[in-house]
């Protein structure tokens, strides 16, 4: 059974996030026959021949085209994958993500590989039929695409006569085809409106960043304060803790006067992250003890080493023992936890400990009652490489879109999509 479309919801919710309008909001009539220009996000990784090696982001927006297709729509769809740069290049073709979105979606995909100006791909989106499906060629390999040019989003909204977004990974960035294609279909009359996936990933965030349930505990790693700062600043404000881990946790050693060794510092971020330590006080969490060694690579000898014990030679790569059991005791007591980041050198072995752990410690405190929201990229990786990712209540597929709106930022592929009409009281109300 397909969603009651046209039918108003109950906790739509007023303003925020989550009060775009969706797929289910369209009734069928207004979809069946019409070209539907789907954005979706199928950045997916690809072996050295050229096959997808995880497709969890092609399974994720199979609701929605299995959803459109059953309302009789004629699906384009557009994605992006790596950065061509604006030119073509055969490491970055989609051609590999067509045929295993033919395998899953069970039901045939026309690959149009020609650019989308071209009148070979007008002919084929005008040549398809009702419940078809078209994958378009990787969009960045046009030089408008990343520029938001609008005369490439023109040419984009030829194909459509409705837009629809389920890229929440790329709905932080102001491109041709997640803004400049839906604001064109919206002049000509058409609707823009978001996805399953997209409206899951709007839903779960608004939730944890309006209301969240206390202790609100957020969890960032990562490699560099610098593309992070505005992130912690704004969190703080929030959240009642803030566990650092990776990386940049080693800036805010040094900031404390603490020797770090040859471990990566962006030493022009500690004054900074000094201010930020003097204004948190204790609610800003760092590593107690580290994991170390003299180069970060598989196979080395590593030693754990509490954080005022660290020596010159010493390189930082991951967050110690006791470091997992402390932030562990903050995350079991937790009512909502948001984590982005990995605590080490997730990639290189066996650094990767520290992240796993707090993997598992908070799909524990999931199952008792936690609300863990974990963005993309090496967070969700972790999360599926211990084997607890289905414990999560939500494991986003946006790691850079979740940083900007923990940040407090706009996120331009959202605010293109029509909001949803606040609820007004109707005659006889008493409220």
């Amino acid at each position: 059974m397909g969603p009651d479309r046209g039918v108003k919801r109950e906790g739509s919710g007023e303003g925020g996030l989550a009060s775009r309008l969706t797929v289910e909001d369209l009734p069928t009539e207004v979809l069946r026959g019409r070209r539907i220009f789907l954005r979706v996000d199928f950045n997916v990784p690809l072996d050295d021949r050229g096959r997808v090696t995880d497709a969890s982001r092609i399974r994720g927006a199979l609701p929605t085209l299995v959803d459109l297709r059953r309302a009789g729509g004629r699906l384009i769809l557009a994605s992006h994958l790596g950065r061509p740069g604006g030119k073509g290049d055969p490491a970055t073709t989609l051609a590999p993500v067509a045929r295993e979105l033919e395998n899953l979606l069970g039901a045939p995909v026309r690959f149009l590989e020609e650019s989308p100006e071209s009148r070979a791909v007008q002919d084929a989106v005008d040549e398809l039929g009702e419940g078809d499906v078209a994958l378009l060629e990787n969009v960045r390999f046009e030089p408008g695409e990343t520029k938001n040019d609008p005369g490439f989003a023109e040419v984009l909204a030829s194909l459509g006569d409705h837009f629809v977004s389920d890229a929440f990974g790329s709905a932080h960035r102001a491109h041709a085809s997640t803004v400049g294609v839906a604001q064109q279909i919206r002049k000509k009359g058409g609707r823009a409106v978001a996805g399953f996936l997209m409206a899951r990933e709007l839903r779960f965030l608004d939730e944890a960043l309006r209301d969240p349930g206390r202790p609100f505990v957020a969890v960032l790693g990562g490699a560099k304060i610098s593309g992070k700062i505005e992130v912690v600043d704004a969190v703080l404000k929030r959240v009642d803790r803030l566990l650092v881990g990776g990386a940049m946790a080693n800036t805010f050693l040094r900031a404390l006067g603490l020797e770090v060794g040859r471990s990566l510092v962006e030493e022009d971020r500690v004054p900074l992250a000094r201010e930020i330590l003097e204004e948190t006080g204790d609610r800003l969490l760092l590593p107690v003890d580290c994991v170390v060694a003299p180069e970060i690579e598989r196979g080395v000898e590593v030693e754990v080493r509490a954080r005022d014990a660290i020596r010159p030679e010493d390189r930082i790569a991951d967050i110690g023992p006791e470091t997992v059991r402390l932030y562990g005791e903050e995350l079991a007591k937790a009512g909502t936890v948001v984590w982005n980041g990995p605590m080490g050198v997730f990639e290189v072995p066996p650094f990767d400990q520290g992240t796993r752990r707090v993997a598992e410690v908070l799909a524990q405190a999931t199952r008792g009652g936690t609300v863990s929201v974990v963005g993309g990229g090496d967070s969700a990786a972790a999360a599926e490489a211990a084997g607890v990712a289905e414990a999560m209540s939500h494991v986003s597929s946006g790691g850079g879109a979740s940083l900007e709106l923990l940040a407090g930022k706009v996120l331009p592929g959202v605010e293109v999509l029509e909001a949803r009409e606040p609820e007004t009281a109707g005659p006889g109300s008493t409220s």
